[in-house]
């Protein structure tokens, strides 16, 4: 009897150890721990996304005159009488080329910069008279890669998202993701960033990557137990014939005593 309580016993503590060791604890998931209660935060975001090469966007020209934009808004023919707006691409040289106007240079510029400069063009060129300009990218892409729900491409709708939306659109981090690593690769022009943000501080809001950017690769690095699972789970297994070994020797030595 004395036996067999001091086998269960070892076996209990063996069973406690093994779950310990492979626990996550509070400070590995939660976000923004270093934010305090009712802690007011001013809003110094100054991010504005800039057209890069490869980029496709939709320009639309209006006025109260629409017969004279009718060749600014050329149309591709669906079927049925029915059109769609031409896109346009920003070539190698970082230009468009557009009716009327020929080749124009958007490389660099904001969208309210490139809906400011075809004003410009317009006016000088007595063209036309107080226009609207309308201008979006429509290939403003995300990938969320790693440990997240729904690792994939994500379109975007508007003209930024930020790095806790686009994680949201993936089905969030799993259990197993790193918050203190998160890896943005950003490629502007061929000329290719790497940043790593800390999702459990509020410092994240600051990160020059936070709102991301067309075409953006977010990655979520697994964590230690992640990678130990992958490769066979060799860490527990060692934790286990360990375990084992230590088990079986107090079991010894309760015999003979």
């Amino acid at each position: 009897m004395t036996i067999s309580i001091a086998k269960s016993k070892l076996m209990f503590a063996c069973v406690i150890f093994l779950l310990l060791s492979s626990c996550v604890t509070k400070q590995d998931i939660v976000y923004f721990q270093n934010a305090k209660n009712f802690e007011t935060v001013v809003d110094t975001d100054t991010f504005t996304a800039k057209l890069k090469i490869g980029d496709i966007v939709s320009i639309y020209i209006s006025s109260l005159n629409l017969t004279v934009t009718e060749p600014y808004n050329l149309m591709i023919s669906t079927g049925a009488g029915s059109g769609q707006l031409i896109d346009y691409l920003i070539d190698s040289e970082g230009n468009i080329d557009y009716p009327v106007l020929g080749k124009v240079k958007l490389l660099g510029l904001t969208i309210e910069e490139a809906k400011a400069l075809f004003k410009k063009k317009f006016s000088d060129g007595d063209l036309l008279k107080d226009p609207v300009v309308i201008i979006r990218v429509v290939n403003f892409k995300v990938t969320v890669d790693g440990e997240v729900g729904s690792p994939g491409v994500y379109p975007v709708s508007g003209e930024r998202i930020s790095i806790l939306e686009a994680l949201g659109m993936a089905g969030g981090l799993t259990i197993k993701g790193r918050r203190d690593n998160v890896l943005i690769v950003r490629d502007f022009n061929g000329t290719k960033t790497y940043t790593r943000v800390d999702l459990r501080s509020k410092e994240v809001f600051n990160s020059p990557v936070f709102y991301l950017t067309q075409n953006d690769y977010v990655y979520v690095e697994p964590n230690t137990s992640s990678i130990s699972n992958a490769s066979g789970d060799a860490r527990i297994g060692t934790i286990i014939s360990i375990s084992s070994f230590i088990l079986t020797t107090a079991l010894i030595f309760v015999t003979r005593n």
